[in-house]
């Protein structure tokens, strides 16, 4: 009715519990309400508002389940239900989209139309954990709001005609809402705010009964002039507890990591194609009946659908059995493949499995009604993708990551990050791509970075935000991808000789095919010779467990593995190794599967050729088997993965470049979107950092101004006063070109936040992404400066580094590279050195320890998990590079300025980093609300 933006909602009421309503359908990742379509995740709350049971479903993508939401009870705010995904039934309740906020909660509190207190909150959907402080109460901060959020403010305090009030703002990718407004709401624990209170009361009075008077009332409190502010603050300055040595006059302002995933199961895919009756007739049904359409099905009743089908079509005959010819074959044990796959956990998670249905081929036939012909699908191609997915190793390693950024990344030594975050002086945005395995490898990393206790779902959604266009695919350099692969395939198979021996080279690291072994097509027999006998003892091993079912030790004593619990799991399958049994969600059929796809790949026997492409994943198998079932006691699988390592590591790096030149094209192309935002991020860093810089050197000629009011404005508050055309319609969304301003910001209020240093500011930006990037931004940043528009300029890595980077056998999962943006203090605004960059970055998992045969590599493979690099230097000690030059030095292959201009001063800065004297101060004037005068305006209050 009044304008007041509140987020996307609907009501579905029941007379009586468990009624049927025509007009709601439940699916198993949306409800429908009246032809509204809500996607999960979406919040669930009873229309009767003296209910606080709220849930919050979440989607099958990031595990399913739900959330629940009550009054505080001790330290708890919310309760996580991985096994709930259906709606309640029981009452009406209204749904509403949700809103991610970044894992904060904001609650205004009015004091009539003129005044506005604001605090943030750690929001009870991240871990449920309530903060307190040593008196018991809930921690909470001061919060600045911008002069759209006032004007919200003042809006609600209009619409419900009460003065004093209490309602929840949701800050959500730019934007603002309303939700939640409760009567008669006072702020617990601020006696700023009471004080505030008492001064808007008594003159709301005085204007009421007795305006005479007004203008002869101080306008606050006499004894709370000039008191100084208590704080609790607790930080130290750059250099203690970090990596490197840094000034005392450093200040950290932004940190930046790319990270790979953790560690995860081996990807597959199985290819196939159908001419059965029955898959045809699925493809039709989920494509809408286009015969030339593709179909993709995600969803549980599309792949239930599909396992009911495979299943009939299966021959009884076992895998291996000889009574068809080998096509027949073949196709049967796919079938049998897409069977098991389908069949694993007894639910499915469209995290980590999908099909594909490609018309191939089409014929005429009569229709059904016999009026005529129509065109129908013959043949198709069946492709299912499964796998990839993060193991507990991986979860593990993210949160152990998470771990080690908070206590030596950030100045305080662990407690400093925690105490940045929880004071609203901590700009974190975490990013991933679409992949499963990524985005739980940054929801873990963030319960480690921030401590927070719980299962990896709610933290993922509140947390983790997709951009699939900046850390996902590698179409971009497709062609130069394959043109390098061709020239890998010429080196190895031919045993082409390259122009330079790199082991001899001052400069290896600029020779072509750095990496690749000497005489690597010489390995490749000994690559399928072994292969060969790893795949045979799993194919008996896949024999006996397809002939014996029922035996004691198999599934039906040892429950499926369950992809969403696992998720919410931090060890081993200790019942399914004890039972002899792959570790994870992989039964023998499908270990079969996996070891038989890469032989016959890997080799083509009737042609005589060897396919390199495959030597990654052969690679990948190895190492998963070592690492995860060496309890099978596979032999030969040792001498494997060592012949294996040896041709992945220089096959790997390779296939992003032969030449600098070429890894230097390849890698701009891929990560050409994500340098693009790590220039705007460190450019908002400097501004914002510049800015403060700028208002400090001002503070004395603020404090004279606002000690010295005018005459005229001594009957009025020195408060912040924002003129009436700021008072705009709150923000909706429209017009934002800048990514940056589409993130959710929370600043804190400096003047009243009780801390030692509020304008200490640190940004987080993490982007958590697959090995394409990792190599594409390394290889970006150590051959920039062969760009031609760069010549003579020197690498933005050291020539020790550069080194050791050519000896780095592999970038493994948790790999990351880390820019740090620090600020010193001491010189003058205008010099370059005022900003400097440090760049590090950690060969992530480290498989050395599994090559010894000692204790600490027995205690790894009983946890199924390997350490974690520590970070190393691409720079030398006491150098400095300076931000304008890593600007100069990364913009030719960075997204250009067009595509993303200049960021405005974010919302969140508009009242703390304005060059004017008053921004110190935090109430606004706003026009009052007098229903009775049209002309003239009275003077402010607060």
């Amino acid at each position: 009715m009044y304008g007041i933006p509140v987020p996307r909602y609907a009501c579905v009421n029941r007379t009586e519990p468990n009624q049927d309503l025509d007009y709601f359908v439940e699916e198993e990742d949306f409800i429908e309400v009246r032809g509204e379509v809500f996607w999960k995740p979406f919040v669930e709350k009873p229309v009767n508002g003296d209910d606080h049971s709220i849930m919050i479903y979440y989607p099958s993508s990031a595990g399913g389940g739900m959330k629940e939401l009550f009054r505080k009870i001790g330290n708890r705010s919310s309760e996580f239900h991985p096994d709930v995904r259906r709606v309640r039934r029981e009452g009406s309740y209204i749904y509403e989209e949700f809103m991610p906020t970044g894992g904060t909660d904001v609650k205004v509190y009015t004091v009539g139309p003129e005044y506005a207190h604001a605090e943030a909150r750690k929001s009870p959907v991240v871990d449920g954990v309530v903060m307190r402080n040593p008196d018991g109460k809930e921690v909470r901060y001061p919060v600045l709001l911008t002069p759209a959020e006032k004007q919200m403010a003042r809006e609600v305090c209009i619409a419900f005609r009460q003065s004093v009030c209490g309602f929840d703002l949701l800050r959500s990718e730019g934007s603002s809402y309303v939700c939640d407004v409760n009567g008669w709401s006072f702020v617990k624990n601020s006696y700023k705010y009471y004080d505030d209170a008492a001064c808007v009361l008594r003159n709301m009075f005085f204007d009421a009964k007795a305006p005479h008077l007004s203008s002869t009332i101080p306008p606050i409190l006499p004894w709370k002039i000039n008191e100084p502010v208590q704080s609790n603050e607790g930080l130290t300055r750059q250099g203690s507890g970090v990596i490197g040595t840094f000034g005392q006059s450093e200040e950290l302002r932004c940190v930046i990591a790319v990270v790979r995933h953790g560690d995860r199961t081996p990807k597959q895919k199985v290819k196939l194609k159908v001419t059965e009756e029955k898959l045809l007739n699925l493809m039709l049904k989920y494509n809408g009946g286009k015969p030339r359409a593709e179909t993709k099905l995600k969803t549980a009743v599309q792949l239930q659908d599909l396992l009911d089908a495979t299943r009939t079509l299966i021959p009884r005959t076992g895998p291996g059995e000889s009574d068809s010819d080998a096509e027949d074959l073949e196709h049967a044990d796919k079938l049998r493949q897409v069977k098991a796959v389908l069949e694993e956990g007894g639910h499915f998670s469209g995290i980590y499995r999908k099909v594909q249905l490609k018309p191939l081929k089409w014929d005429k036939v009569t229709k059904s009604d016999g009026d005529g012909e129509e065109e129908r699908p013959v043949e198709a191609l069946m492709i299912l993708k499964y796998g990839g997915v993060l193991t507990h190793a991986g979860r593990q390693q993210a949160e152990e990551l998470g771990r080690y950024f908070r206590n030596h990344m950030y100045p305080g030594e662990g407690t400093g990050l925690l105490r940045l975050h929880s004071t609203y002086r901590h700009d974190l945005k975490i990013y991933s791509s679409d992949e499963g395995r990524v985005q739980m490898s940054a929801a873990a990393f963030a319960k480690g970075l921030l401590d927070l206790e719980g299962q990896l779902t709610p933290i993922l959604v509140s947390l983790v935000s997709k951009d699939s266009s900046m850390l996902d695919g590698l179409d971009t350099a497709s062609i130069e991808m394959e043109e390098a692969k061709a020239q890998l395939n010429e080196i190895i198979t031919a045993g082409t000789k390259l122009v330079h021996d790199y082991s001899s080279s001052e400069l290896p690291w600029m020779i072509d095919g750095v990496g690749l072994p000497p005489h690597a097509n010489e390995s490749l027999p000994e690559l399928i010779k072994l292969a060969k006998k790893v795949t045979e003892q799993v194919r008996l091993l896949a024999k006996d467990e397809e002939e014996n079912p029922a035996e004691p030790s198999a599934y039906d004593v040892v429950p499926p593995y369950d992809q969403a619990k696992a998720l919410g799991k931090s060890n081993i399958d200790v019942g399914r190794i004890a039972a002899g049994l792959p570790c994870g969600s992989e039964g023998f059929l499908l270990m079969y599967a996996r070891w038989r796809k890469l032989e016959k790949e890997l080799y083509n026997e009737r042609r005589d050729r060897f396919d390199i492409t495959q030597i990654p994943d052969v690679y990948d198998s190895c190492k998963y088997d070592l690492l995860h079932n060496s309890h099978l006691n596979l032999k030969g699988l040792d001498e494997l993965f060592k012949v294996a390592q040896l041709l992945a590591d220089g096959v790997i790096p390779n296939e992003y470049g032969i030449n600098p030149q070429q890894k230097l094209k390849i890698g701009s192309k891929i990560a050409r979107r994500l340098l693009g935002k790590i220039l705007i991020d460190l450019r908002n860093t400097r501004e914002e950092a510049m800015s403060v810089a700028e208002l400090k050197k001002s503070q004395d000629q603020v404090s004279v101004s606002l000690c010295s009011p005018r005459k005229e404005d001594r009957c009025s508050q020195p408060k912040l006063f924002i003129k009436s055309d700021e008072l705009r319609r709150p923000n909706t969304g429209e017009n934002k070109d800048d990514d940056e301003d589409k993130e959710t910001k929370y600043r804190l209020d400096p003047k009243y936040a009780n801390v030692m240093t509020p304008e200490r500011h640190v940004r987080t930006r993490l982007y958590f992404t697959s090995e394409s990037h990792i190599h594409s931004l390394m290889n970006v940043l150590r051959y920039c400066n062969l760009d031609e528009s760069l010549q003579g300029e020197e690498s933005l890595v050291c020539q020790s580094a550069l080194e050791r980077l050519c000896k780095t056998k592999e970038l493994d999962y948790m790999s990351y590279i880390v820019l740090r943006l620090f600020e010193n203090t001491e010189v003058s605004l205008e010099d370059p050195k005022r900003f400097r960059i440090e760049l590090t970055f950690s060969r992530g998992a480290d498989l050395s320890p599994l090559e010894k045969n000692d204790e600490e590599a027995e205690s790894l493979l009983r946890e199924h998990t390997l350490p974690i690099m520590g970070p190393e230097r691409l720079q030398e000690v006491c150098s400095c590079l300076t931000l304008e030059t890593m600007e100069k030095m990364i913009r030719p292959f960075a997204m250009p300025a067009e595509d993303f201009p200049p960021a405005s001063i974010p919302a969140g800065f508009s009242g703390y980093f304005s060059k004017s004297a008053a921004v110190l101060e935090r109430l606004v004037k706003l026009w009052p609300f007098n229903k009775n005068s049209t002309s003239n305006v009275k003077k402010p209050t607060t």
